[in-house]
């Protein structure tokens, strides 16, 4: 089994609730609440954990709230390599109104991530007991972190033969592609940034995720469509995956849930049609569940079994 590290600059503590009917000035009465760990590179891990295949989290965390971090992932065996910061990790608040279904999610800021830790999250990096295959570098940048410290990152994993996986937007995006990486999962509106083309259908989604191959940037590209599936782009061609119909709950953790099914199947050994949709597969079963929750393992296997025997590669 092939080694794997996610890389999380600004992880959470995820904590939901649910109130019945969410009114302005009113004391709302809200269930017992979940805590759960948060994050894009964590919850791949988390996500990969459920695929039954293993990978080490490597995240800044501090504080009361980074100590619950902490016993939140130890509670589902996820490897760690926390470096310790000064700020305190953040947290993030999501409500259901239990009487319309509808989600409100809070996000709050992480705390500014300090030179010197920026530092020792390389260290930690570099002195992993054996180099991975795969870096997964998933979620947000943290204030005080530039772009640029991205390429660092992606130099020294690529000095060491690690391929590199990239989700996440904005200048920290484009910085990992000007750099080069071996696989990106932008959405529409993502590409749509990158390449300037405000209106991108099918077509042009696949135009422009060549345009990031044959530039090096990406020599796989597998772009998010949202409920129209996703388009995978590579030197070897062009496949077009339809989204499974599934009763959607929430789309909390897709993103994250579909990136593991990519991992999972490059590690596996899998071919880049049996990857894709795999990585569609956990994406579309993570819709099927309330709040935060990831997938659920037999949803996964049903709707790539669906995927793999019914849908054929489409160039």
């Amino acid at each position: 089994m092939s080694r794997i590290v996610t890389l999380t600059l600004n992880p959470t503590v995820d904590k939901s609730t649910t109130a019945d009917q969410i009114l302005p000035d009113h004391k709302l009465r809200c269930t017992k609440p979940k805590f759960e760990p948060g994050g894009g590179g964590i919850n791949v891990s988390r996500a990969l954990r459920r695929l039954g295949t293993d990978s080490v989290a490597v995240f800044p965390v501090g504080g009361p709230s980074g100590v619950l971090l902490r016993q939140l992932l130890s509670a589902e065996e996820i490897e760690q390599r926390p470096i310790e910061t000064e700020g305190w990790t953040r947290e993030n608040f999501i409500v259901v109104d239990s009487s319309s279904g509808q989600q409100y999610r809070f996000g709050m800021p992480g705390a500014e991530l300090q030179p010197e830790e920026q530092q020792r999250v390389l260290r930690a990096l570099e002195e992993l007991p054996r180099h991975p295959e795969f870096l997964v570098i998933s979620g947000s940048l943290p204030p005080g972190v530039a772009p640029e410290f991205l390429v660092e990152v992606v130099r020294a994993a690529k000095a060491q033969g690690v391929r590199v996986i990239a989700d996440t937007s904005g200048p920290a995006l484009r910085a990992l592609l000007q750099e080069g990486v071996y696989l990106t999962k932008p959405n529409v509106g993502e590409l749509s940034k990158m390449t300037g083309v405000e209106e991108l259908d099918n077509e042009a989604v696949a135009d422009a995720a060549r345009q990031l191959v044959a530039s090096g940037q990406s020599e796989v590209v597998v772009v998010s469509m949202g409920p129209q599936g996703a388009c995978v782009v590579s030197a070897a061609g062009t496949d077009y995956i339809p989204a499974p119909s599934v009763k959607k709950r929430s789309t909390v953790g897709a993103g994250d849930s579909m990136v593991a099914g990519l991992v999972h199947g490059l590690a596996t050994g899998r071919s880049l049609r049996e990857t894709a949709r795999l990585g569609v597969a956990c994406g579309s079963a993570a819709t099927m569940n309330p709040g935060t929750e990831l997938f659920k393992k037999a949803d996964v296997d049903k709707l790539y079994q669906w995927l793999l025997h019914t849908m054929p590669a489409q160039a």
